[in-house]
């Protein structure tokens, strides 16, 4: 059994592709439980954000993950495959622990992403999906990280995406004190950004949600109000800024919408940021004369100021993740060993018990003691010595140096001076 990794990124494949391969919240255990129970994987575990999706696995045979990919997203398996990464065994352990140390993603040195690994190792623990084998994958990918975020200056100098994203509006709007925003969504990512954009002190905060509650007490963090998701086509207009990061699997934001809160606003232009995927603003509403869209993929050239500076920690990271992808495959080499050990140690027993057996049954009828005992010894010698010599005299010619290597190295057997 191998392990495995097949995913995209926001390196390898637009947001076109990524929101066609994404999974919600709400389907990821279903899906691992059926991605366990596909013939010829043992273990199953699914990462899914804005900027990525992953399959981690052990099993047979990677190509398993790409048709099971392909056919749970009702997708061509061959218009993926190009943005796809292969990952088989250390490949996938050093992924994972760039991934989780914030090495691999567009905001270099980022947190976000570990607690968002972590949910999918919860998911998949719940799912049935984690065995030993992916279970220390992942718990040494969290060791990984903290070392990295303890031992280096990786997350030195980063410019987050709800920092981006006033960054961007800063360039529109030159007072952000004198403008109207509203977050759409009450998640962690609205929750940054919502930090972020309170700090510029908006006229007016708002929050629309799918459930008021939620979205209330995410308001009031910041001074702000709160309404239904479901009363955004008549609000939507009293807003300059419009920042949206929501777990739908569809458009909530369309282009006839804008086009008629554009006509309200008198053409007043709006700044929209979409941190969704899949994408919570029709693509179309991005050619609008009046309004600036950004995607999570147009705020990649900001986000990646700083890494200049942060080069030397990057070099000291990666050397950290190639020490612990070593240390990882030795534990999964030892591992592969442990079957083997454990039916040598059975057998051994089972012979051990079996001459026992017997030495005391003919201490039972009176036997001499030494006689039995020395009867005891040859029985273990002749089984011990049983196999070894059996394979000796039937090897064939080819293999017979190397046999005859594996076993003195086996036995310690050295030659005499």
């Amino acid at each position: 059994m191998s392990l495995f990794a097949l995913g995209l990124n926001h390196e390898t494949a637009p947001i076109g592709v990524r929101e066609k391969l994404a999974f919600s919240p709400d389907e990821l255990a279903l899906a691992v439980a059926e991605l366990v129970a596909t013939p010829g994987v043992e273990e199953a575990a699914i990462v899914s954000t804005c900027n990525r999706t992953e399959l981690y696995a052990a099993g047979r045979e990677e190509g398993i993950l790409l048709s099971w990919l392909a056919r749970s997203r009702q997708l061509d398996p061959q218009s993926i495959a190009p943005y796809l990464y292969r990952l088989p065994d250390r490949a996938a352990a050093r992924h994972v622990f760039r991934v989780a140390a914030g090495l691999d993603s567009m905001v270099l040195g980022e947190t976000q992403i570990l607690g968002q690994l972590k949910d999918a190792v919860r998911e998949a623990q719940a799912a049935g999906g984690l065995g030993p084998e992916l279970n220390g994958l992942f718990q040494k990918a969290f060791s990984v990280a903290k070392e990295v975020r303890s031992q280096t200056n990786i997350g030195a100098n980063s410019v987050s995406m709800a920092a981006a994203a006033v960054r961007l509006a800063e360039r529109l709007f030159p007072d952000l004190s004198e403008l109207k925003v509203l977050f759409i969504g009450a998640g962690e990512m609205i929750a940054l950004c919502a930090a972020h954009f309170a700090a510029r002190s908006p006229v007016r905060l708002s929050v629309a949600n799918r459930t008021l509650e939620r979205g209330a007490a995410l308001a009031a963090q910041f001074g702000g109000d709160a309404f239904m998701l479901s009363e955004l086509p008549d609000r939507l207009p009293s807003y300059d800024i419009v920042i949206t990061s929501t777990a739908s699997q569809l458009p909530i934001i369309g282009l006839g919408a804008v086009e008629r809160a554009i006509k309200a606003r008198k053409h007043r232009p709006v700044f929209m940021v979409d941190l969704a995927v899949p994408r919570d603003v029709e693509a179309e509403v991005g050619a609008l004369p009046d309004i600036y869209l950004y995607t999570v993929d147009d705020l990649a050239e900001v986000v990646r100021q700083g890494r200049a500076e942060r080069a030397s920690a990057v070099v000291e990271a990666d050397g950290i993740v190639e020490r612990h992808a070593d240390e990882f495959m030795q534990w999964l080499d030892n591992r592969a060993v442990v079957p083997t050990i454990r039916a040598l140690k059975d057998q051994a027993e089972r012979q051990r018990r079996h001459e026992l057996e017997r030495a005391l049954k003919l201490l039972a009828k009176g036997e001499q003691a030494e006689a039995v005992l020395d009867s005891l010894s040859r029985a273990l010698s002749n089984k011990f010595l049983h196999a070894p010599l059996a394979a000796l005299n039937q090897v064939k010619s080819h293999q017979h140096n190397e046999l005859i290597d594996t076993v003195r190295r086996l036995y310690q057997l050295h030659d005499k001076e």
